[in-house]
């Protein structure tokens, strides 16, 4: 029997989802999953980023409920502390901490502009001037980690915290086309061979709710 239960919205449009996925597989967590319908109207709302707080997806562990990514990163990490979810040197912890942080906070005209499909794909999509700064903030973050800590993960040689936050923005890099640099090319490639990624992806194909709204021409 699973000990812990992940309460997630759609595998094809949640990006907050997957982080909670990627994190929980991260920490070698044996749990199940939970649906919520995208028909429910606070799930919807979410998704569609009419929410004014993220509440899925959310973990129950021994009796513990948290729910926020970033909540349920440090819960994760503070319980298994052999999965190295957080780097072992200081300075690369605190550099963890921080582009996550930016991740869960920031990054508005990305999220609203580039809503996550994952059945999706648009060559040739044209980026508006805010959607490219935050683009552009993004790999410098990745080039910088990748400089500073050797790759092929933004802190080395095994997946961290950050890698589950930024995972949900390669995929949708890669649903609207995004050219990407050299060593950011190789790092997204990586992401998306991460093994549970691609068992996401597969679920997600095999999905059949559809949410008008994020799959509209652009």
């Amino acid at each position: 029997m699973a000990a812990a239960t992940l309460l997630i919205s759609s595998k094809n449009y949640s990006s907050w989802s997957l982080r909670g996925h990627l994190l929980a597989r991260l920490a070698r967590l044996s749990f199940e999953e939970k649906v919520v319908s995208p028909d429910d109207p606070a799930m919807k709302a979410e998704l569609l980023l009419q929410a004014s707080s993220n509440r899925v997806p959310c973990l129950e562990h021994e009796g513990v409920l948290i729910w926020d990514v970033l909540a349920i990163a440090e819960y994760l990490n503070e319980t298994f502390p052999k999965a190295k979810m957080l780097p072992a040197d200081k300075v690369a912890r605190a550099r963890c901490r921080a582009v996550s942080g930016e991740m869960h906070s920031g990054f508005s005209a990305l999220r609203s502009s580039l809503p996550m499909n994952l059945r999706l794909h648009r060559p040739g999509f044209r980026l508006w001037s805010a959607a490219q700064t935050d683009v552009n903030r993004i790999v410098e973050i990745w080039r910088d980690c990748l400089t500073t800590w050797g790759g092929p993960w933004l802190f080395g040689g095994h997946p961290t915290i950050a890698d589950a936050m930024y995972a949900p923005v390669v995929t949708r890099f890669r649903s609207y086309d995004v050219a990407l640099d050299a060593p950011c090319e190789a790092y997204a490639r990586h992401v998306m061979e991460w093994e549970p990624l691609q068992e996401w992806y597969a679920a997600a194909m095999e999905e059949p709710e559809q949410i008008e709204e994020l799959d509209i021409e652009f």
